[in-house]
């Protein structure tokens, strides 16, 4: 399904009747990651999963994708469907996202899950590696893609799912060469919410590997010490939804139905 925004188009699919599960994927992703997750979810419920900025079939708005610019398309589709609460389950930058639009409108919030994400904004290393992305992307965009995408799994992950790495980097490479640059800049300034996530009143899990590369769990862990955020590990990198398909459909189901 197509919504006309600011002059682009955004792409989300609807699936299913019930309360409603808005799914945000990650950089380099779109909304097909989702489809081992979905079957089960429209058993009792709606999903609203969307392409967001840049990605999969949305266009992109100027050469900075920031969260909230991000959560005003999430926005957009919402008001159209005429949704005022959902739970919220974004995958890595999908969760930066979540957290944008949560910030804005917490009263539609009833459910938030950070999978493989977290609150924290990029450190100065992180944003200095966003920074030569950026730069070499311009003349190697399919290596960098393919680099930049089999680094979020474990070493053991890499040889055990070869396939699934190979279809998730074909869906990568669908990625506009803006709309890698506009999140990475985006992602780059986007403000610690290490608070509000804590202090949101409603549900919250977050979904951790425990070999994640881009995300700290120690200094997650450590920050969620004595909160209500309850916290979730798997044995894998930054992409549960393949290292840990099974075990993170259980997990969701739960949260969802809490």
């Amino acid at each position: 399904m197509i919504l006309e925004h600011k002059g682009i188009q955004i792409n989300y699919n609807v699936q299913g009747e019930g309360d409603a599960i808005v799914l945000l994927h990650g950089f380099l992703e779109n909304s097909s990651m989702w489809d081992s997750l979905i079957p089960e979810i429209i058993k009792k419920h709606q999903t609203i999963s969307i392409d967001l900025l840049g990605h999969g079939k949305t266009g992109c708005l100027g050469y900075i994708h920031s969260m909230e610019l991000m959560a005003e398309a999430i926005e957009a589709v919402l008001a159209f469907l005429k949704i005022e609460q959902a739970v919220f389950i974004g995958h890595s930058m999908g969760g930066y996202v979540a957290l944008a639009f949560a910030e804005k409108n917490p009263d539609a919030i009833i459910g938030l899950c950070l999978m493989n994400s977290t609150f924290e904004a990029d450190d100065e290393d992180r944003k200095l590696l966003r920074t030569r992305a950026n730069k070499m992307v311009k003349t190697n965009f399919k290596n960098m893609v393919r680099m930049s995408f089999t680094n979020l799994f474990s070493n053991e992950s890499k040889i055990r799912f070869k396939k699934e790495i190979e279809v998730g980097i074909n869906q990568a490479l669908k990625t506009p060469l803006q709309g890698y640059m506009a999140c990475n800049e985006g992602m780059k300034i986007r403000k610690n919410k290490e608070h509000f996530f804590k202090s949101l009143p409603t549900k919250k899990l977050i979904i951790i590997g425990t070999k994640d590369p881009v995300v700290e769990v120690d200094i997650i862990k450590k920050k969620l010490i004595n909160s209500d955020v309850e916290i979730i590990e798997f044995p894998g990198g930054h992409m549960s939804h393949i290292e840990n398909t099974k075990e993170l459909t259980y997990n969701l189901m739960h949260f969802i139905e809490k």
